[in-house]
């Protein structure tokens, strides 16, 4: 082999490397409250909103909280640096991403709200 390609190889490893073991750092996947807890990783935790547990957003800080089960049952309070997610009292899961933070809330970098869908059928009793 001549020396340009072994340079190439050598840069080819090395970027890939790094954008694994970045990547990796950056999202843990998807866990429940007390996974996402032990590993201090980035994660996706699904869970249902405590609707119990009123939510509220603070103008002043522009900060939406609200509690969350997990699909274990832990309850934990999320924090989301924004406004509240369009359509959050209609849905049926919460996807939340972040990490948790050693006060032990969440602190949410995103949050994906799922609502039942408008275009399901109708299910029709027979007549």
């Amino acid at each position: 082999m001549n020396k340009k390609t072994i340079i190439g190889l050598v840069l080819l490893i090395g970027f890939g490397s790094l954008l694994f073991m970045n990547f990796g750092k950056q999202v843990g996947g998807y866990m429940n409250f007390t996974d996402a807890a032990s590993t201090g990783a980035q994660a996706h935790v699904v869970g249902t909103w405590v609707k119990e547990n009123a939510y509220s957003y603070d103008q002043r800080t522009n900060i939406f909280s609200f509690h969350m089960k997990d699909q274990n049952g832990k309850v934990i309070k999320v924090v989301y640096n924004n406004l509240k997610p369009a359509n959050f009292e209609d849905a049926e899961q919460v996807v939340v991403e972040g990490k948790m933070l050693s006060d032990g809330q969440f602190e949410a970098k995103h949050i994906l709200v799922k609502c039942p869908s408008k275009y399901n059928e109708q299910v029709k009793p027979n007549v």
